[in-house]
């Protein structure tokens, strides 16, 4: 969506796990190696005539230094600084785990 600060990661593959799928969709856009952990939330987003499922993952050991291999800006906020940028409407539920998980 263009203008507005996303999550990293994409549609799963057929017959992808969606482990693999956000382990490719990190290479792809941040050319990093991921590991990943444990589900950590999921949301469903609707818009229109279009059902979005949202999962959230933990990536708990990455290699490589991130780069915006697909021409998209990088950046690292606090979790409390994330409702200031223009995301979404599918990822404000995650936004508001995250602040909370991390205020705890």
């Amino acid at each position: 969506m263009e203008g507005l600060w996303e999550f990293p990661g994409g549609k799963v593959e057929e017959g992808e796990s969606l482990e693999n799928a956000l382990i490719r969709e990190l290479e792809e856009e941040l050319g990093i190696t991921a590991e990943i952990g444990q589900p950590l939330a999921s949301a469903v987003h609707h818009e229109e005539d279009l059902e979005i499922l949202l999962e959230f993952l933990e990536v708990s050991i990455f290699a490589g230094e991130p780069q915006a291999l697909e021409g998209q800006e990088i950046l690292w906020v606090r979790s409390d600084e994330m409702k200031k940028l223009p995301m979404p409407p599918a990822d404000d539920q995650i936004v508001e785990l995250v602040i909370k998980t991390m205020a705890s």
